[in-house]
């Protein structure tokens, strides 16, 4: 998709007067008018409360303020920003039709952040104090960038501060409702392989997520929950979409911080939570952390990276009257293609090591990486997603979209098999698969294998090379001082898979594994750094 096509698109169906059901718009409005007195926001970083209604009416004088920056429905508004109730009022206005969202990832490098407001042609972006200096340091490589608005009420380079537009903006209600296929955000993937590319979503794309997570996850009505995630992540869409449908009231932190979690799920009676693996255990391993402060959560969401078996393990056997859903998906599908629901993990037994079966609407297939023909059950290939919610395109680079759309179908990247019941489990990315002595070995079953040992707080296997093997399992091992050593990972990593797969060489370290914003491993840091070694 090119700029002159993305513009066009919208154009083009504006003048048609049938606009189609699935358009947050109309879903937000819905809501408002069912719920307009009960509580939306609560944001504990400043204190913000809004209902429902008085929710809208932000928006609606926000959509004004976005009109008089001169951002149409088909333009790119940028955001730079930690968690608020303003970002989600961002990603609302947006939604609505205002703008096409450009959210971006607040620990990119300045040339990362220059590159993408160069590629996506954004003219206005709203940053918050953290933000404003890096953004009027590098706003003269950006030659587009006409506008810089400050959210919040510190000082900082701008060019006009939120507040005051806010004030001064007088709203005429939501945007016209835009068609299905508008598009709505530009999300540039984390650039873990290389530049980042824009992903391009629709409004149908976003709407089906949220109605597919509502079918399946089955969020009781007046959900109380906790928003942690970035809100520049296609996770965070929990914290601004998914519990529209009931009303419920979203509390935002900032960010996340495991002590401050904890104590919010306790103080404001938290009913949902929705976190990476990682977080989940550094929540556990907090210094104030005590069970009962997880008393009146109902739901536990995880997904993003894998879960860690005994991790898992130790949720559900602590908290056994919690419900969980692990969520896989990727930004290009808008999120979630596939769940473990809550009676699966009631269930229990080898499908706790899978990502669930499709969602409703949603078809998987195993596919040969090189020929991209269907394989057999229960053997291991590429997996390719087809789904309502595909995005419509890369942004501008209309090779990688034919690349990774193939007759309507996703090519993931990703490594898995499916079961007779049409479980699908992960095996690996499918450029991390380390080929050693002509034998596959999967990253995600050696760190399986790895992580139940109670030493373990976090691992990562990567290839490294070598002249005899080609490649060798080389393990990244975060844990205490001296409370393991290889002798011992490699006994316990032998009882459960292959000698071939038990890492040749160990890397042991107290400081935290480099993670994404998504709570992924930066692989590629953790291999260069075993070339080095």
């Amino acid at each position: 998709m090119n700029r002159r096509d993305f513009r066009r698109r919208h154009d083009a169906r504006a003048i048609m007067a049938n606009m189609g059901e699935l358009n947050f718009g109309r879903l937000l409005r819905r809501t408002t008018a069912v719920y307009a007195e009960e509580p939306a926001i609560h944001d504990l970083g400043n204190g913000h409360h809004a209902t429902y209604a008085e929710h809208l009416e932000r928006i609606e004088r926000l959509c004004a303020v976005i009109a008089g920056l001169g951002v149409g429905p088909g333009d790119r508004l940028g955001v730079l920003a930690g968690g608020s109730h303003v970002y989600i009022e961002l990603w609302h206005a947006a939604l609505a039709g205002a703008a096409v969202l450009n959210p971006l990832n607040t620990r990119l490098a300045p040339d990362e952040l220059v590159y993408i407001l160069n590629d996506s042609d954004t003219e206005v972006l709203l940053v918050d104090a953290t933000f404003a200096t890096i953004v009027h340091d590098l706003r003269r490589r950006v030659p587009l960038l006409r506008r810089v608005v400050l959210i919040g009420t510190a000082e900082a380079p701008c060019d006009a501060r939120l507040d005051d537009l806010m004030a001064s903006a007088i709203p005429a209600g939501l945007p016209s409702e835009p068609f299905d296929d508008a598009p709505c955000v530009l999300m540039y993937t984390g650039g873990t392989t290389g530049l980042p590319k824009g992903v391009v979503l629709s409004q149908a794309a976003v709407c089906l997520v949220i109605y597919r997570m509502q079918m399946s996850a089955r969020f009781g009505a007046r959900q109380r929950y906790l928003a942690f995630m970035p809100m520049f992540h296609v996770g965070g869409i929990a914290s601004w979409g998914l519990f529209l449908p009931h009303g419920g009231l979203t509390v935002v932190l900032p960010a996340f911080e495991a002590g401050a979690v904890n104590a919010a799920i306790r103080e404001h009676a938290i009913t949902s939570i929705g976190a990476v693996p990682t977080m989940l255990a550094m929540m556990m391993q907090h210094p104030s952390y005590e069970p009962s402060m997880m008393a009146s959560l109902e739901l536990a969401m995880y997904g993003a990276a894998p879960m860690p078996p005994e991790l898992l393990r130790r949720w559900m056997s602590t908290f056994p009257h919690l419900e969980f859903f692990q969520a896989y998906g990727m930004t290009e599908c808008a999120a979630t293609v596939t769940g473990l629901l809550a009676e699966d993990h009631r269930r229990g037994g080898d499908i706790l090591r899978s990502v669930g079966r499709p969602m409703p609407g949603c078809l998987i297939e195993i596919r040969d990486p090189e020929s991209g023909v269907p394989l057999r059950q229960g053997e291991t290939g590429e997996i390719y997603v087809k789904c309502g919610s595909v995005m419509t395109g890369y942004w501008n680079k209309p090779a990688a979209t034919a690349e990774a759309i193939v007759d309507g179908w996703y090519r993931t990247g990703d490594a898995g098999r499916l079961d007779p019941e049409g479980f699908l489990f992960m095996a690996d990315r499918v450029k991390d698969m380390i080929v050693s002595g002509a034998e596959n070995v999967y990253s995600l079953e050696v760190e399986n294998a790895i992580s139940s040992h109670p030493a373990v707080i976090q691992v990562a296997v990567v290839g490294a090379p070598d002249p005899i093997w080609g490649e060798v399992v080389h393990a990244f091992v975060v844990c205490a001082p001296g409370s393991v050593d290889p002798a011992e990972l490699d006994a316990h990593a032998r009882r459960t898979i292959a000698g071939f797969k038990v890492p040749k060489r160990w890397t042991f370290q107290t400081e935290p594994l480099p993670l994404s914003a998504a709570g992924k491993v930066f692989k590629r840091t953790l291999r260069e750094r075993a070339r080095e070694g």
